[in-house]
């Protein structure tokens, strides 16, 4: 098990803040629209800069996490490279990574539940799944997910079964996650296309599975 990863299978008695998103900026927006105005008034970027980054951010969207997920699906091969080496795998259908970070990719199976956290800030697979929600940027779920993730998967209505492990991969500034869901069940003649439309950005941080009626509106 990676030094990032933890394992945690206890039960829990006392009370807690719910998942909830907010709708009012959060810590890390007003911080990050502070730092922006003070590079532009220093001149150390310019809003041309900043305009082609946003740009860039926003033509990334959880649709091609879902492409990776459905192609490792019905693909054994680039299943394989994919586990071996989410980077490069990612790369082979054409989705670039514009930072330095790693890429690991994690499998559910029928024994382990896999969840992703940053326990620290907002680290998140960006390249593949575009701007992480804002309920993992939220305090409660970065530190409850490490202490209690049942508790908080049972919130999202996701219930691990007792004999399943659940594996807490915590991200960091250098390495990031991304989940490969379970199959569903009754898929086996599925399209790749029909199969992405049934992941989801959250089954790909880990709190909710792949059912048939998961089915998204593609962007």
């Amino acid at each position: 098990m990676p030094p990032q990863a933890q394992s945690h299978q206890h039960d829990h008695d006392h009370p807690h803040a719910e998942i909830a998103q907010s709708g009012r900026p959060g810590y890390y927006d007003m911080l990050e629209t502070a730092v922006r105005e003070l590079l532009i008034e220093r001149r150390l970027i310019g809003p041309d800069e900043i305009r082609r980054q946003i740009e860039l951010l926003d033509s990334r969207n959880p649709a091609l996490g879902a492409q990776v997920v459905a192609r490792a699906w019905v693909d054994p091969g680039f299943r394989t490279r994919l586990l071996a080496d989410g980077r490069k795998a990612c790369e082979e259908l054409g989705i670039s990574f514009y930072d330095d970070t790693l890429l690991i990719v994690l499998e559910n199976t029928d024994r382990v539940h896999n969840l992703i956290v940053c326990t620290l800030c907002s680290c998140y697979p960006r390249p593949v799944l575009g701007l992480p929600p804002d309920w993992y940027k939220l305090k409660p779920y970065r530190s409850r997910a490490v202490v209690e993730p049942r508790a908080v998967l049972a919130e999202f209505g996701t219930v691990i079964p007792d004999d399943v492990e659940i594996v807490v991969h915590d991200s960091t500034a250098m390495i990031r996650y991304l989940v490969l869901p379970k199959r569903p069940a009754g898929t086996e003649n599925y399209s790749e296309a029909q199969l992405a439309a049934l992941v989801t950005r959250d089954t790909m941080i880990g709190v909710v599975p792949v059912t048939v009626e998961s089915e998204r509106v593609m962007p």
